[in-house]
């Protein structure tokens, strides 16, 4: 049994590290569906239903110290290639297409948390803002609004069993609809001539992206952790509440200074990403390190919940689509970058077109900006239903 801090954390990071290089190394399309750092979730889960580790006082104070200080960090770094001046190359419609499909997923949570918070429990709306922040923009939004709204370990396990399970069968559903494309954009009437000379301009700009190098990757971790320092002194001085915590002051500051970071040369420096994505498998190895099978007896009502909000998402898009003329392609990406982020969005986008993978990856990219505001500001309806 573990009970060292030091250990406990290499063991997190070694099995994040061997997920993603199998799915490196890997020719099957496993990983496609079931994304590494899903596997990582549930695989931390097992160890410690296992009881591979305690509760130790080192092991705590390596939680508590590490989480907290990687999240603002990772916050910053992940919103560096979020310009929203290449976000505008979208288009209009593509952009109506995302704000419809973020709109009709929180309309989804305060539908579905409405019909069975009775049988939910008492934090029930935690839970399921953390999996809005998700679901409106990526796993990264996630922990920070588990961070901000102190979601407990136990309901966490929940909102990874929706996400990966609900959100799987979404994804082979969307991939399945794509040989429909033709027959869809005619019955909505939409207009596609401008989606491959958008994607040919996206695709040369992307592929000019300068290779990683050690000195914008040691700058850029300084200065992540710098910032994530100087943001938790600041909120801790900022009037607080039941629901804006410092960690939530945190969260949302770092978010805007990411944002107007984006448009500088900190925007174009090599290996932001690269960096965020190993703090976002640390954090979420160390979040699902607390979880426990155990706790997971009312989970099929949880995935029951999380497929009534998907079904109203759905409606409310095919509405969208014939009200706007969107295109499937537009509105298929619109909805796996919300829900999916990264990981998806651009498999999807592939599926279409190999040109137009860009665009899921942008799109993905606006997640990561409204994401967290969103999943918290559906928290706070969701925690005045459940009052």
């Amino acid at each position: 049994m573990i009970t060292g801090g030091f250990t406990y954390l290499a063991v997190l990071i070694g099995l994040g590290g061997a997920l993603k290089y199998a799915q490196q190394a890997s020719s099957s399309k496993f990983f496609d569906y079931v994304p590494p750092i899903v596997l990582l979730y549930f695989g931390v889960m097992v160890l410690s239903t296992l009881g591979l580790w305690t509760r130790s006082e080192a092991i705590d104070a390596t939680y508590a110290n590490v989480k907290g200080n990687l999240l603002p960090a990772m916050i910053f770094l992940m919103l560096l290639k979020s310009d929203l001046r290449q976000i505008r190359k979208l288009g209009r419609k593509m952009l109506i297409g995302f704000f419809a499909a973020s709109t009709s997923i929180a309309i989804g949570f305060v539908v579905s948390f409405s019909l069975f918070y009775n049988q939910l429990e008492h934090h029930a709306w935690k839970t399921f803002a953390a999996l809005a922040g998700s679901w409106m923009g990526g796993t990264g939004n996630m922990a920070a609004i588990q961070g901000a709204l102190n979601v407990p370990y136990s309901n966490m396990g929940y909102t990874l069993l929706i996400d990966s399970i609900d959100y799987a069968i979404w994804v082979v559903l969307l991939l399945a609809l794509v040989p429909l494309a033709p027959l869809f954009n005619k019955w909505s009437r939409a207009d596609t001539r401008l989606l491959d000379e958008i994607g040919g301009k996206l695709g040369q700009e992307t592929s000019s992206d300068n290779p990683i190098n050690a000195t914008d990757l040691l700058f850029l971790t300084g200065l992540s952790l710098l910032v994530a320092a100087i943001v938790q002194g600041l909120a801790a001085d900022l009037p607080g509440g039941a629901f804006m915590t410092s960690t939530t002051w945190t969260v949302l500051i770092v978010t805007v200074l990411g944002v107007l970071a984006a448009s500088t040369r900190l925007g174009r420096m090599s290996g932001s990403a690269e960096l965020a994505t190993v703090m976002l498998y640390v954090i979420v190895a160390l979040i699902a390190s607390r979880a426990n099978f155990a706790e997971l007896a009312q989970a099929p009502i949880y995935i029951v919940a999380g497929f009534v909000i998907l079904a109203v998402h759905g409606a409310l898009m095919l509405g969208a689509a014939k009200l706007f003329r969107l295109d499937l392609f537009t509105c298929g990406i619109a909805s796996l970058a919300n829900i999916g982020g990264v990981a998806s969005a651009p498999i999807l986008a592939a599926a279409y077109s190999q040109v137009l993978v860009p665009i899921g990856v942008l799109m993905a990219m606006l997640g990561y900006i409204v994401g967290t505001a969103g999943g918290l500001l559906v928290g706070r309806v969701l925690s005045l239903i459940a009052s």
